[in-house]
C-alpha cells in the first residue's frame, strides 16, 4: 500500500518518517525544490528540524508521484487544502483514501474539513477520508517522542487501515467515529490555545490557565454537540487532549501567537509580521460568526475575536471575561 503525503512542512515530514520507520512505501511531495533536495540528498528537512530524518524517506515536486498512491495524506494549511486537492484530483484515477491533518474550517463555507474533501474529490476516486488527528506536536514526533491521535472516519475500515499503518513504539494510534465532534474539537481548541497565550503574555499563571482550559472545554463542548458531535468525544484525544497540548506548550504556533500578542499588547504586529500558519486565528472567526448565528455562549471565542479582528486590548478583552454576570458552573 503507498501513501503519498502532499506537503514537506513539519507535520508532513514527521508523518512521513513515521510510515517509513514502518518500513511503508511513502513518497513527499512538494513546491520547494531545495527542500525537497534537502531531503533526498542530506536527509535533512532543514527548513523545520536540526535532526536528521529516516535517509529511506524520498520526495518529489512532480505530483505526478502520487498517481499509483492507494492513500494521499494531505499534509497543508487549511487555506491551501481545496488547491491542492484539486490538483490532486486531476492526477489519481482510481479510489484512494484521503487521510486530513489539518486542523480547521473551511473560510467560506465554514464547513468542517472532511466535507470540503468530498466535495472535491470525484465519488469514483474517493474510497473515504480520515483525519488523523489529536494532541501532537510535529517536533517531539519527530524525536520519536510518545505521541497518541485519533484515526476519526465515518468508514471504520478505513480508519482501521490507517491506525494500522501508522501505529509503532512511540506513535499510538486510536479510532474514533464521531467525524463532527472531533474535527470540531479539535479546531476551536487552536482558539484556546491563543487564549492561553495571551494569557501567558500578559503575566499571568497557572490558575488562569487551568480556568480558561476549563471554561475553554466547556465551549467546546456547547459549540460542539449542537454542530452534530458527541459530548463524551470531548473528554478524549481530540478534546482535552489537544486543549492540554497546545494550551501549554511553546510549541503551539498559537499558543506562541497568543504570546506575542499579550507581550505586545495587541493584534497589530502579529498582523503585520506574522509568515506562520496559526490556524486558530482563521478557525476564530469561523466559529465567532457560526456561534452568533446559532445563539451560542461563546465568551472566550468571542474575546479574542475581539483581539483578533476589533482591535480590543487583550488586558481590556480579559477584564470584560472576568467581570461577566456571576453564574453556576451547572449552567450551560
Amino acid at each position: 500500500m503507498k501513501t503519498a503525503v502532499l506537503g514537506t512542512g513539519s507535520w508532513g515530514t514527521a508523518l512521513a518518517q513515521i510510515l517509513c520507520d514502518n518500513g511503508q512505501d511513502v513518497i513527499l511531495w512538494g513546491i520547494d525544490p531545495e527542500q525537497v533536495e534537502d531531503i533526498n540528498v542530506n536527509h535533512h528537512n532543514s527548513v523545520y528540524y536540526d535532526d536528521p530524518i529516516n535517509p529511506d524517506l524520498k520526495a518529489s515536486i512532480d505530483m505526478n508521484c502520487i498517481e499509483d498512491a492507494d492513500i494521499i495524506l494531505a499534509a497543508v494549511p487549511t487555506m491551501a487544502l481545496e488547491n491542492v486537492l484539486t490538483k490532486a484530483a486531476a492526477i489519481v484515477d482510481h479510489p484512494v483514501i484521503v487521510i486530513n491533518v489539518a486542523k480547521g474550517f473551511h473560510p467560506v463555507t465554514h464547513d468542517r474539513l472532511s466535507n470540503v474533501i468530498r466535495h472535491i474529490m470525484p465519488a469514483d476516486k474517493l474510497r473515504a477520508v480520515v483525519s488523523l488527528i489529536g494532541p501532537s506536536h510535529a517536533e517531539e514526533v519527530i524525536k520519536r517522542k510518545l505521541t497518541a491521535v485519533n484515526a476519526v472516519s465515518l468508514d471504520e475500515e478505513a480508519a482501521k487501515a490507517v491506525q494500522e499503518l501508522f501505529s509503532n513504539s512511540y506513535f499510538r494510534v486510536y479510532r474514533n467515529t464521531d467525524e463532527a465532534g472531533a474535527e470540531i474539537g479539535v479546531a476551536v481548541k487552536n482558539i484556546m490555545a491563543i487564549a492561553s497565550g495571551i494569557l501567558a503574555g500578559i503575566g499571568q499563571g497557572a490558575n488562569a490557565r487551568a480556568a480558561l482550559v476549563t471554561r475553554g472545554l466547556a465551549e467546546m463542548v456547547r459549540f460542539g454537540t449542537a454542530n452534530g458531535g458527541k459530548a463524551e468525544t470531548y473528554l478524549g484525544l481530540d478534546g482535552v487532549g489537544d486543549l492540554v497540548v497546545t494550551c501549554t506548550s511553546t510549541l503551539s504556533r498559537n499558543f506562541m501567537a497568543g504570546y506575542q500578542i499579550g507581550q505586545d499588547g495587541s493584534a497589530a504586529n502579529f498582523w503585520k509580521n506574522n509568515k506562520k500558519t496559526v490556524e486558530g486565528v482563521f478557525a476564530c472567526k469561523v466559529v465567532y460568526e457560526e456561534a452568533q448565528k446559532q445563539h451560542i455562549d461563546m465568551p472566550i471565542t468571542s474575546a479574542v475575536y475581539a483581539v483578533l479582528y476589533k482591535d480590543a486590548d487583550p488586558r481590556d478583552a480579559i477584564t470584560a471575561l472576568m467581570s461577566r454576570d456571576l453564574k453556576s458552573e451547572e449552567q450551560k
